[in-house]
């Protein structure tokens, strides 16, 4: 009598079985605001609502699952052809609609309340974003691989962004240090304090942000005390197609950065961008904040 083999049969049904059960349990996935988002899928379609989320879902090898962004979404360049839902001031939500979204990215602090009320209202998945650390730029990447179902690609990228900001800090944070003026806007003039990923980046290269201290995010500062501050290198950000607004610093001749010719203008807006071209951004800042130091 011939024997019955039942062991492949039975193995394949219960890899099926498992497969099966996997793919029905609900995909969950906390938001900075803390709140637990599940999903019964991986995303297919999701809007963006802030340039930095944008380069992010590009950047955890989603980009194809993009309907919508906001105003200024222009990296990766396949990014600036997508259609746009609005700006920092105002969202359409009817074309948010159209788009038949199964998730918002929404950028917390960067989006008023009435603004997060009113998308609220259209009951579709929300993930709320907040960026204050390069560790959460990383941990913001692997979360939006598990959303999309692309955790290979998003992990890759988490670790490759961790392990060149600690490379970066290895090589310049414990240089001597170097006082350093981050100058985010001209008129008038304003800054970045300690709790500002700007300022994280200034440390990492062993700089000493002259007005850290001072309390709010971004905090508006006189002429006069800008100038008492004597800063050695004075650093601003410039998109290709905007003037540098360093110019005012000309008149202050017996500051050290004027002194030294190190007013700074960083191509791009890197250091502003809550995403691996961060790292980016300081290494150029690092170099500058170098060039003064030595």
């Amino acid at each position: 009598m011939k024997q019955r083999r039942y062991a492949a049969p039975t193995l394949l049904a219960l890899a099926g079985a498992w497969a099966m059960l996997a793919t029905a349990a609900p995909l969950t996935v906390r938001d900075d605001s803390g709140q637990t988002l599940s999903l019964a899928a991986p995303v297919q379609r999701a809007v963006s609502l802030a340039p930095h989320l944008t380069e992010l879902v590009f950047a955890a090898g989603a980009g194809d699952r993009l309907v919508g962004t906001m105003r200024y979404s222009d990296h990766p360049p396949e990014a600036a052809r997508l259609p746009v839902v609005g700006d920092a001031f105002a969202v359409n939500l009817e074309l948010v609609a159209t788009l038949r979204p199964d998730l918002l990215l929404l950028w917390r602090s960067g989006t008023n309340p009435r603004q997060r009320q009113r998308l609220a209202a259209l009951g579709l998945p929300i993930y709320a974003n907040e960026i204050n650390s390069v560790a959460a730029i990383a941990d913001t990447l692997r979360r939006l691989g598990r959303l999309f179902g692309t955790e290979a690609v998003a992990n890759a990228a988490a670790l490759q962004t961790e392990q060149r900001w600690r490379d970066l800090r290895a090589r310049y944070a414990q240089r001597p240090p170097v006082r350093v003026f981050y100058q985010l806007w001209h008129e008038p003039l304003m800054t970045a304090n300690r709790g500002h990923l700007i300022d994280q980046a200034i440390s990492a290269c062993g700089g000493v942000n002259v007005f850290g201290a001072l309390p709010g995010l971004t905090p508006t500062v006189s002429w006069e005390a800008a100038v008492a501050a004597n800063p050695q290198v004075v650093v601003s950000s410039s998109s290709d197609n905007e003037v540098a607004q360093l110019a005012g610093w000309q008149r202050f001749t017996r500051v050290s950065a004027v002194a030294g010719g190190h007013l700074v203008v960083l191509p791009g807006h890197r250091l502003a961008r809550m995403t691996p071209a961060f790292v980016d951004g300081a290494q150029a800042l690092c170099e500058a904040i170098d060039r003064a130091r030595h």
